[in-house]
């Protein structure tokens, strides 16, 4: 919950230009918040960004105030968007059912839902992680069409903490995380306290095909530097 559309456009002129040079086989995603998808859109033609929405309501249409469809998304030129982030499972009642209906109603509309799965501290404390993320992933994807989706690895006690996840046990999760998938080329990324001075570590992974960037996507010069990671 960053930016007003006056933010968003000073954001962008001073992001755009330093993606220009980027790697045409890297996909650039910016998700913002909904009042800022439209000023996103507008701003982002003709450019090799891309825009997501944070959430999407599993119904087309109806009486669920303060939500929004994916027809709505969809109107102003939205591609991806995420489900399931851990924050909406901790403040807003998702659930992994919730989960799995919003990943329907994305793929339905034509866009490309990026599922978030991770455990918490006590989970990975008690030795849970790997039972955790199996019985996420098995819940959330029922009858998902898993060549048109992205997963994103994000274990929430490295989330806004500054307590990253080692590059090597984040390629292992993955690594588990697609030996659980029926479609072995799901992009799966990387995210929690990502920051330019690990993304190189990270990306030298070789599970880890990108990362879902938080608090270091808020300054352009940071987050170009993570999306032209070396």
């Amino acid at each position: 919950m960053y930016k007003t559309q006056a933010e968003t456009a000073e954001f962008l002129k001073g992001f755009l230009p330093e993606v220009e040079q980027t790697p045409i086989e890297r996909e650039v995603v910016l998700c913002g918040p909904f009042t800022d998808l439209g000023v996103m859109s507008e701003h982002v033609q003709n450019t090799r960004v891309q825009i997501g929405a944070q959430n999407i309501h599993w119904e087309n249409a109806g009486a669920y105030t303060g939500e929004i469809a994916g027809g709505m998304l969809k109107e102003i030129g939205v591609r991806y968007v995420i489900v399931g982030h851990s924050e909406r499972r901790q403040y807003f009642g998702e659930t992994d059912e919730t989960v799995n209906k919003r990943l329907h109603a994305a793929q339905r509309h034509g866009l490309i839902p990026i599922l978030c799965v991770g455990e918490t501290k006590a989970q990975r404390d008690a030795g849970e992680t790997e039972d955790i993320i199996s019985k996420q992933l098995e819940k959330d994807l029922v009858n998902v069409d898993q060549q048109n989706l992205v997963i994103a690895y994000e274990p929430i006690w490295a989330i806004g903490t500054g307590d990253t996840c080692d590059a090597s046990e984040a390629n292992r999760i993955i690594g588990l995380i697609r030996s659980k998938l029926k479609e072995a080329n799901v992009p799966i990324q990387y995210g929690g306290s990502v920051k330019p001075k690990n993304i190189d570590e990270i990306m030298a992974q070789s599970e880890i095909d990108g990362v879902l960037v938080g608090g270091a996507s808020l300054e352009p010069a940071s987050f170009a530097r993570i999306v032209n990671y070396q």
